[in-house]
Formats: structure tokens, C-alpha cells, sequence
């Protein structure tokens, strides 16, 4: 999972909230990086509806591990490599 979309967009984005569109929708998106970039948490909630993005993304030595929270992993990589800044 390493050299993909999903992958390169996170990495760009600057630590902080942003507002972002997904499917003419309106998210406000949370990004944190920790441990020395080892770790990625993100969050997005959509602004005046119920749909949520939840995830932790891994840089380990063995691989990167994306670990969804109570979503498919398919959902979290759309909505990071279709979401477009507000």
C-alpha cells in the first residue's frame, strides 16, 4: 500500500483540520502525525449528516498497515483519494 494515491495524498497534507469535499458532500477532516511520521491518525465527519472517515495509517519496517476503524479499508482510501480541499 505503500506507493499509491491513497498513501501520497495523507503524506501531503499538513497536520491540522481542513474542510474537504467527497460526493458533492462537505467533511471537515482531521489530520495528526506521531511518532516521527510512524503514525498517521485522520478523521473526517461530515457536516450536517451522520457519515464518518475513521482511520490510523502504520509506517512500520515490515510494511505499511492502514487500520480502518469500524469501516472496509476500501471506504477510507476512496474518500482520501477522491476528497477534494473546500
Amino acid at each position: 500500500m505503500h506507493k499509491n494515491s491513497f498513501f501520497y495524498k495523507l503524506r501531503a497534507l499538513d497536520d491540522g483540520a481542513y474542510d474537504v469535499l467527497f460526493e458533492k458532500r462537505r467533511y471537515l477532516f482531521r489530520k495528526s502525525t506521531k511518532l516521527n511520521g510512524k503514525l498517521i491518525k485522520f478523521y473526517a465527519e461530515e457536516l450536517g449528516g451522520s457519515n464518518f472517515i475513521s482511520g490510523n495509517y502504520y509506517v512500520t519496517r515490515a510494511g505499511d498497515l492502514l487500520k480502518p476503524c469500524e469501516m472496509p479499508a476500501e471506504k477510507v482510501v476512496t474518500f482520501v483519494e477522491k476528497m477534494k480541499p473546500v
